[in-house]
């Protein structure tokens, strides 16, 4: 379907003059397809300008070979605001494997290439060839976690702050709407950009400490950082530490002879302003002019769900979240969610279903504690992991009101929850009410949820808790669909490779899938993303929390053997899951028995005879093959639904 084209933001000089441009105060380039939704970082972004009676233009994925294409649009009169997309750039182009991806989802019909490598160094210098001295602020995930010196994955070294190779005024990090307006407003009254450098939530570059306006911390220098591992993971973590709007200072690092300032995080939106945000006048769909190249598909994920809050204090290690957009929750009050709702139900191609109510976790609607609020997150001290906090508030009633809310509006056949359940956080709630709430009227098929591993000192080092949670918490789940008469799959994310995962936790965790009748269909290798704890410790050897060394498994072998074993009963991962059983000295795990991984290789006898008679009754292939069979089937009707996954007994039915 397509909509008006004057619904949305200009993206051309005939949509400006249609409107009775002749000029315009801010060019917005983006690295994603242009998506007028609030699930888009420029489109919030844009739209909020807009409201503050500013004239904003988008630019979308102009062509970075020349200058010419940031010049199409002409000068603004104020500045130009850039943002690499939803998504890192690097993260965009390449696999954990550093395997170049054939599609982009965020670009029209999948197409790849339509935004560079690094992209928003490369859109800042290309805008400095079109307009020269324009004020430039730079935003969005990919210059968040870039705003210090960090390790580069990609090209496997330290590189500078992104502000230094972007030839950038201003960097904004988090989600950046009070940082962005408190800009536009300066700019607009005539204060020079240069004399724009107190607002929180961003950073800029000083050529001394004394530029900085508030208490400020010092981090070990780019070239400290550069030749020392150490001085990284202790800057690392002064960087986690003061990420905090109510208890973080600035911090200074020093790149040569000049300071890189990065402000206080600015304070998390009040209900009042996230409404306000959320119920912009967003036309929640891609631009027409996508049309005829197949639109943008990244918008079927969101079209007809709704984000409700923000923050995250589930703070796992390898997450982004906890560095972007912080530790504190803030919500939208259930009158904007119904509203939006109710909107959504008169979308053409709406059909009953919300696909999902939900943020970076969804089921945060309140504080982790009435500390927090007074005097900002713990340091040094997670919320949910190992243990859960004596004083977490872990009260579900609001959440559960509110979807509860949502069903009662007419038009909506279904609500369903799909973006982060925190099964840890689910499971102190002394109610139990939300939980069954869950199970019979928000899981569409299958619930998935995040234990991660299930080796404790694993876990440990991802900021996840150990395993006996997810266990109780998978046994309550399946006691209610039963209860209730449901068949619904339980779907647990797994990674593998993960700083401090040794081979041989990567066996115990093959062990433990076997026992669970589980073995993933999709496996996500550790990916060391811009920023992260978890990092910090791939690239450094050294858990930044402690300043003790940690295992990392980085060689494309080692990974290799880690993720086959996630996946053991795929034929062509036989080879290397033998190796890995052997290195571990797990040869017991070779063999016939329903506890056996792999059948040794031919003419290969198990172990010993004593063993294969304890794990297979009867002896022999044919008797273990029924064995195994039994097993799945036993499994499939206690935890699973009636559709049946390839390689899966079907149960017999009875007589």
């Amino acid at each position: 379907m397509s909509f008006d084209r004057d619904l949305f933001l200009p993206v051309s000089r005939e949509d400006m003059a249609r409107r009775g441009w002749d000029c315009y105060d801010f060019l917005l380039i983006t690295g994603d397809a242009y998506v007028d939704h609030p699930s888009f970082g420029a489109a919030i972004i844009g739209r909020l300008l807009e409201e503050a009676g500013y004239r904003v233009a988008v630019l979308a994925q102009p062509d970075w070979r020349s200058a010419q294409a940031f010049a199409a649009l002409g000068r603004p009169r104020l500045g130009v605001l850039i943002g690499a997309g939803n998504i890192d750039s690097m993260v965009a182009h390449y696999t954990a494997a550093k395997k170049r991806r054939h599609d982009d989802a965020y670009s029209p019909g999948r197409r790849a290439g339509l935004r560079p490598e690094h992209a928003t160094v490369v859109y800042s210098n290309r805008v400095r060839e079109a307009f020269s001295d324009i004020p430039v602020i730079i935003g969005g995930l990919e210059a968040s976690l870039r705003r210090f010196a960090h390790y580069d994955y990609w090209e496997d070294k330290v590189r500078r702050c992104i502000l230094f190779d972007s030839q950038a005024d201003i960097l904004t990090y988090g989600m950046g709407e009070s940082a962005t307006l408190e800009i536009a407003a300066r700019l607009a009254s005539g204060t020079p950009v240069e004399e724009i450098t107190d607002v929180r939530g961003t950073c800029v570059i000083g050529k001394h400490p004394g530029v900085c306006a508030y208490p400020w911390v010092e981090a070990p220098s780019f070239e400290e950082v550069s030749a020392s591992k150490e001085a990284y993971a202790r800057a690392n973590m002064v960087e986690y530490l003061e990420h905090d709007a109510v208890s973080g200072r600035a911090v200074i690092q020093k790149h040569g002879n000049r300071f890189l300032i990065v402000n206080p995080p600015a304070f998390p939106l009040t209900t009042a302003e996230l409404d306000r945000v959320a119920e912009l006048p967003y036309v929640r769909e891609p631009h027409p002019m996508y049309d005829e190249m197949g639109g943008v598909p990244a918008i079927e994920e969101v079209r007809f769900s709704v984000t409700h809050n923000r923050g995250c204090f589930g703070a796992c290690n390898f997450c982004s979240l906890a560095f972007h957009q912080g530790r504190t929750i803030s919500c939208r009050s259930h009158d904007s969610v119904v509203r939006e709702v109710k909107a959504l139900t008169e979308h053409p191609g709406f059909k009953g279903y919300i696909h999902d109510v939900g943020g970076p976790s969804a089921t945060f609607r309140r504080p982790s504690c009435q500390k927090q609020l007074k005097a900002g997150m713990c340091k040094n001290r997670a919320c949910l992991a190992p243990e859960s906090c004596p004083n977490l508030d872990a009260d579900h009633t609001d959440y559960m009101m509110l979807l509860r809310k949502l069903r009662a509006i007419p038009k909506v056949k279904k609500v369903f929850i799909r973006s982060g359940i925190r099964f840890d956080y689910l499971m102190k709630d002394p109610s139990g009410e939300f939980f069954t709430d869950l199970v019979q009227h928000h899981i569409s098929g299958q619930l998935k949820v995040a234990p991660e591993h299930c080796v404790a000192h694993t876990l440990d080092y991802m900021g996840k808790p150990h395993i006996e949670v997810y266990e109780k918490f998978r046994e309550k789940y399946f006691k209610l669909n039963r209860r209730y008469g449901k068949d619904q799959y339980l779907v647990p994310y797994l990674i593998s490779s993960h700083p401090g995962c040794t081979l041989a936790d990567a066996v115990r965790l093959a062990e433990w899938l076997n026992k669970q009748g589980h073995m993933p269909e999709q496996v996500q290798d550790f990916y060391p993303t811009p920023g992260t704890l978890a990092t910090c410790m791939w690239y450094t050897g050294i858990d930044p929390r402690t300043m003790e060394s940690v295992f990392v498994p980085k060689s494309p072998h080692d990974k290799a053997l880690q993720r086959a074993l996630m996946q053991w009963r795929k034929p062509q991962n036989r080879k290397l899951v033998l190796e890995a059983l052997r290195k571990t000295g797990r040869e017991d795990l070779i063999g016939y028995g329903k506890h056996c991984l792999v059948k040794p290789d031919r003419g290969e006898q198990p172990l010993s005879a004593a063993r294969r008679a304890d794990s297979s009754p009867r002896g022999g292939v044919k008797s273990a093959k029924k064995s195994r069979a039994d097993t799945r089937t036993r499994v499939e009707k206690k935890d699973s639904p009636p559709i049946r996954k390839k390689g899966w007994a079907k149960p017999k039915k009875k007589k």
